[in-house]
């Protein structure tokens, strides 16, 4: 043994194969250690007395909860040495390490908590853990506003990296390219058009369009900025930081280095084993109960939109009120002798010119109003909206990409059988058969491959899925800026009207006892 053996270290080169099988049986799926409680279980099997096992944690070392590796294998051997009756010390790793009686490795499988599996499919993340991972301002540069513009640039400002960069259209174009390329099972909310759409412009000029355009953009980066598992990612991060001319190319180069999820995910050849019974049952349940919610945020939302209408419609009619009093009061002809001497027109006509600036007021609230819904509620309905629509999006994906290809896969297979079978029975030359061997060889190594890739597109499915309802209480979020809405819009058009009233008791109170009514 070396010197390092005899200090009580453990040489993971030396361990019995026996060491290696336990470790692989009772380790984390997606971890390279071991959880204590998984290994106090293991210590329940080995038969040993308390004051043994108490000898035995005086030398194991727990970190947070887990042992690794070579802590298992120097516990291993402790156990060893002390169910031969000796004290279990590492001053005793002199000699080749003795195999503990714990049973066969299959089956220590079963001692691996099932919560643990559990996790790696669960979502643990609330509502609004998702919301305080970053919040993302996108604005136009200032000198770069105006109409018909040959190019837009944003200034894009992320409050947690606390930086500001400068992205195109197109930048984000790239970025959402490679985004998908990355993780095409999971839900990549889609970009705004580029451009408007042929007749939209005479309902709407290029300067609503590009501001429409900034509001997609800042619901799809907030989206992916506050996803569990993009946020963490690093074409995110360099989209969000990355200050150079070339951010395209860094982008698509950060992507090859990695490839997509299925190549870089720790458990996409496992993906079966943490996948329900019934998850085929549950993916078509919670489909069509998300289809259900989409479709009444649908409703919501362009209920919402005509509220916001209708508040800069009567702001629009406020002001253009205030406007033809002021004109009415504005006429100067002069009244016939017949009117002038039984009414008290001339003196009202002078009082209603001053009421154009309440009704300003009026109009300036009402278009603040307006300006609410859209901003609180309509924006946070679109935003909602956004993630259900990537949400089906990623189900098209997965039923026309990924099922669909395994399809094709499984129908050229068989194909190929077939011509195997016709090979075998009808003389051919030796080479076209091996051939067509090796052809079917490596088809049923791509089919192998796309069966993995189909479980974990379900895997990604599930946890989508469970992402569209820890979003759900977004709906109390709208509701509650609805009503502050509602309440600050009326308190705020009550106090100008209030104070209107008394200014019409003092300007036609004294006109043959004229009064507004009460």
């Amino acid at each position: 043994m070396t010197a390092r053996a005899m200090a009580g270290e453990i040489n993971e080169g030396s361990v019995p194969a026996y060491y290696r099988e336990v470790y692989e049986a009772i380790r984390c799926r997606t971890d390279e250690r071991v959880q204590v409680e998984v290994f106090k279980r293991l210590l329940e099997r080995s038969g040993l007395s308390k004051t043994a096992l108490s000898q035995i944690a005086e030398h194991i070392d727990c970190t947070d909860g887990f042992l690794t590796k070579l802590t298992l294998y120097k516990a291993l051997a402790l156990i060893a040495l002390a169910q031969q009756g000796k004290k279990p010390s590492p001053k005793l790793f002199i000699h080749e390490l003795p195999k503990p009686q714990l049973g066969e490795p299959r089956e220590l499988s079963a001692l691996r908590m099932q919560p643990a599996q559990d996790d790696v499919l669960t979502i643990s993340q609330t509502f609004e853990q998702l919301l305080i991972k970053d919040t993302i301002q996108v604005e136009l540069i200032p000198e770069k506003k105006g109409l018909f513009l040959k190019h837009v640039e944003y200034q894009v400002i992320s409050q947690r990296y606390k930086i500001s960069v400068y992205r195109r259209y197109s930048d984000f174009d790239v970025f959402h390219e490679v985004l998908l390329q990355k993780f095409a099972y999971r839900v990549v909310p889609a970009l705004p058009p580029k451009r408007m759409l042929k007749g939209v412009l005479t309902s709407m000029s290029e300067r609503e369009f590009i501001e429409g355009r900034r509001r997609a953009l800042i619901r799809f980066i907030n989206l992916v900025a506050r996803h569990p598992l993009f946020s963490e990612d690093e074409l995110v991060k360099t989209f969000l930081t990355y200050s150079g001319s070339d951010v395209q190319t860094k982008l698509r180069d950060t992507c090859k280095k990695t490839g997509d999820e299925f190549m870089t995910n720790r458990i996409a050849t496992q993906a079966k084993e943490y996948l329900p019974a019934d998850i085929q049952a549950q993916f078509s349940t919670s489909r069509e109960l998300i289809k259900n919610i989409h479709n009444s945020f649908q409703r919501l939302r362009d209920r919402a939109e005509k509220m916001a209408e209708r508040s800069m419609e009567n702001s629009t009619d406020l002001v253009q009120f205030g406007r033809e009093l002021s004109a009415l009061g504005s006429d100067a002809s002069v009244l016939p002798s017949l009117a002038s001497s039984q009414s008290s027109w001339g003196t009202l006509r002078q009082s209603l010119k001053s009421l154009s600036e309440e009704f300003a007021v009026l109009s300036d609230k009402a278009a603040q109003q307006g300006r609410r819904e859209q901003d609180d509620v309509v924006e946070k309905l679109n935003f909602f909206l956004d993630l259900l629509q990537s949400y089906r999006d990623l189900c098209e994906r997965h039923e026309k990409g990924v099922l669909h290809e395994h399809q094709k896969a499984l129908h050229k297979y068989s194909m190929m059988k077939r011509q195997m079978m016709s090979a075998t029975v009808q003389p051919k030359e030796q080479a076209s058969v091996e051939q067509l061997e090796s052809r079917i060889v490596q088809q049923e190594s791509a089919i192998q491959t796309m069966e993995l890739r189909n479980y974990f597109s379900l895997f990604c499915l599930h946890q989508e899925t469970q992402l569209i309802f820890t979003y759900l209480p977004i709906t109390a979020n709208i509701l509650g800026a609805f009503v502050n809405s509602q309440v600050q819009g009326h308190r705020e058009m009550g106090d100008v009207w209030n104070e209107l009233q008394p200014k019409l008791g003092c300007l036609f109170g004294s006109n043959n006892g004229l009064k507004p009514p009460i």
